[in-house]
């Protein structure tokens, strides 16, 4: 009963990752045309990112960062620690985490999106950082081994999700023993819809 019941409100999981592609494969190319959500350096300054760090970011990643809030805020990552960023987009926050673990540690960022995994790498280079890699994956099925990773953070990438229980599964499964998880997220407080749990715009951002 209960899946059926969900089968009837959430989008089809395939419908689903197409629309979230399409629409950050915009953000990722066309920043600039403007969305129902902030973006850029305007956003970053809003989420009380240091001057200082967005200017020392290329302004090619700067202009696609899309967060929600600054999982820094949660403290800032120690030296030496390997960081996995879930949903990494074009790298911005993945630049920031490099920063701090400094040249012994190492930061993983997976992304849904094709086109936000080429402009992330092609930021790092410009960066000149060499302990920061991207690759394609999906949140559900983290391409890593178990127990790989000493921090995950996150940012307004796992409302986009459709199984959640999933996703946490998979941090915890490649969080080493004491780890920690910093995510910046949305969340409702009230029931929803199920008419906006099936809207697929509802969904993608």
């Amino acid at each position: 009963m209960s899946s059926s019941h969900n089968a009837t409100t959430v989008p089809d999981v395939q419908e689903l990752t197409c629309a979230i592609q399409e629409k950050y494969t915009e953000v990722a190319q066309t920043p600039d045309r403007g969305f129902h959500f902030h973006t850029g350096r305007p956003l970053a300054r809003m989420l009380r990112y240091p001057d200082e760090w967005v200017d020392a970011t290329p302004p090619s990643v700067v202009e696609s960062f899309a967060g929600v809030g600054n999982p820094f805020r949660l403290g800032a990552l120690p030296a030496g620690a390997t960081v996995l960023d879930i949903g990494s987009g074009a790298g911005f926050d993945a630049q920031q985490a490099a920063r701090q673990v400094g040249a012994r540690g190492r930061v993983i960022g997976v992304d849904l999106t094709p086109a936000m995994v080429t402009k992330a790498r092609a930021g790092a280079a410009a960066a000149g950082l060499a302990n920061v890699a991207f690759s394609e994956g999906r949140a559900e099925a983290l391409p890593l081994p178990d127990a790989a990773v000493d921090v995950v953070i996150s940012n307004g990438v796992i409302n986009l999700c459709p199984d959640k229980a999933a996703v946490y599964r998979e941090i915890f499964r490649v969080l080493r023993p004491g780890g920690r998880l910093q995510i910046a997220d949305v969340m409702v407080q009230a029931s929803v819809p199920d008419d906006a749990k099936a809207d697929i715009n509802l969904w993608t951002g």
